[in-house]
């Protein structure tokens, strides 16, 4: 799209190229992200989403931005599930994956969980991670279940973007549902990785107590 070379950034461009290495250093245009979300709104008061939506996959990265930015405002869930089912399989970057959340999931939680677990059994790296990152924003407060933790435990990848969140999740849940997600770390239910990064981030985090923290750097593999 035109309007994104209009506020291209050399220099962003290259920070970006840094911290997203596993995508094609020119697919990255260095766009800011404020930008990129003012652009997504402005496409959608002017019906234009279908530049975005009709047109995988895209050739750079910030168009991969736009489409997730769109998708995250879709309100109606059944479409905004249509799109994300299109749209999935051609994210290929975590920046473009943890960066997409829907705000209408909020209001169909229990519609929400039959696609999180579809998405956790994909072959696709994203795919996986995408829905492991809605299991967490979505299911470790007023609506848990333990059965939710089992799922997460259960996943098991050579894809580092699928451990780190995972890893992310159980750092989350012993901030939110410590007493049952600690369990999972002394049972020793996660691959080594995954449960030592997950005791890393828990020890980095500012919700666990100090105490906890303590404990759960014994519990190191």
């Amino acid at each position: 799209m035109k309007e994104l070379f209009a506020f291209r950034e050399e220099r962003f461009g290259d920070f970006q190229r840094r911290l997203i290495p596993d995508i094609p250093p020119e697919k990255i245009i260095g766009v800011r992200t404020p930008y990129l979300r003012s652009l997504a709104k402005k496409l959608a008061a002017e019906g234009r989403e279908d530049e975005l939506y009709g047109h995988l996959p895209h050739k750079y990265f910030e168009e991969d931005q736009l489409h997730a930015f769109l998708i995250s405002g879709e309100k109606d869930f059944g479409r905004c599930i249509d799109l994300l089912e299109v749209f999935l399989p051609f994210v290929d970057n975590w920046a473009t994956c943890d960066q997409m959340s829907p705000k209408v999931f909020k209001k169909h939680k229990p519609d929400l969980i039959p696609y999180i677990e579809k998405w956790m059994r994909s072959e696709k790296t994203y795919t996986i991670r995408f829905g492991t990152g809605m299991l967490m924003t979505h299911f470790l407060d007023e609506d848990f279940k333990t059965e939710y933790l089992e799922k997460a435990a259960a996943l098991r990848s050579d894809e580092y973007y699928v451990n780190m969140m995972t890893a992310w999740f159980f750092a989350t849940a012993l901030a939110k549902q410590y007493d049952e997600a600690v369990r999972f770390i002394k049972d020793n239910r996660l691959d080594r990785w995954t449960h030592n990064k997950a005791i890393q981030k828990s020890a980095e985090s500012l919700r666990i107590p100090s105490d906890r923290k303590e404990y759960l750097k014994t519990l190191r593999r």
